[in-house]
Formats: structure tokens, sequence, C-alpha cells
């Protein structure tokens, strides 16, 4: 398996500094600062990216095992929100939910909600995030 990288720096003081991020790759730069993280200013965050990472390993993650047992999803979209709280010892990540929806021909929403709890369970960025609340709110699209 590949390894993947990933840099960040930052210049001058947290409240007053700015940075840069980009994935290895190239397929990402960008800013990051004070206030686009504890804010809403303009910009992205280490949150935002944890997010999209989150939820594109949940998606893969939930299309593989459907696959697996024989429920091929056309389609899965999955949108994440990543909850940062200030609390005693400084800033902490408390909570992910991951709000999907997806269309899988022939599923039942009762087997499809147990293929989102797995896939919640055992994503490998979902592993990785052990000690924070990970929630999927899952949709099965029903066919007109």
């Amino acid at each position: 398996m590949p390894e993947r990288t990933a840099e960040a720096e930052w210049l001058g003081s947290m409240r007053d500094g700015r940075g840069m991020m980009r994935f290895g790759s190239g397929a990402y730069e960008g800013a990051y600062t004070y206030a686009s993280r504890f804010e809403e200013g303009v910009g992205t965050n280490p949150e935002e990216l944890i997010g999209a990472a989150h939820a594109g390993c949940f998606s893969m993650a939930l299309a593989g095992d459907l696959a697996r047992a024989g429920h091929v999803p056309q389609r899965i979209h999955t949108k994440s929100r990543v909850r940062l709280e200030m609390g005693a010892d400084g800033p902490k990540i408390t909570q992910i939910v991951l709000d999907c929806e997806a269309d899988v021909p022939g599923l039942d929403e009762t087997t499809f909600l147990e293929f989102a709890d797995t896939a919640r369970k055992n994503c490998p960025v979902s592993k990785a995030l052990t000690g924070v609340e990970i929630a999927v709110n899952a949709r099965l699209l029903v066919p007109e």
C-alpha cells in the first residue's frame, strides 16, 4: 500500500499568522488562518480536510461492502459535519456526523442501515479517529 503525504506551513503567531496546506499529490493547496479555523473567515481548515477525508473513505467503504454482498450502488453521496469545540484543554474535535444518501437498487432500508453502520465503524478514517463520536444519518433513496 502506498504512503500518502501532505504538508502544512504556518507563519507567525497563532492568532495573527497564516498558513498553507498541500496534498503530496498536488491535487489540493489551500490557505488557512485563525479566522478560517475558529471563526467564519475565508479559507480552509484542518477540520474541513478531515471531513472530506472521512466522507470519501466512508463512501468507498460502504460501496465496497455493498458490492461484495451483491448490492452494487448506483450512487453514494456523503456530507460530513465536523464539530470543533473549545474545552478546558483547548480546542477538540468532539463529533463528526456523516449525512449519507445512497441509491442501491433492490436493497431494503433496514439492511442498508446495517451496511452504513458497518462502514462507519470500519472505514480506515473512522478507525484513525477513535475517541471522536462518529454518527451516521443514512437514507436509502427509493426509485420513483
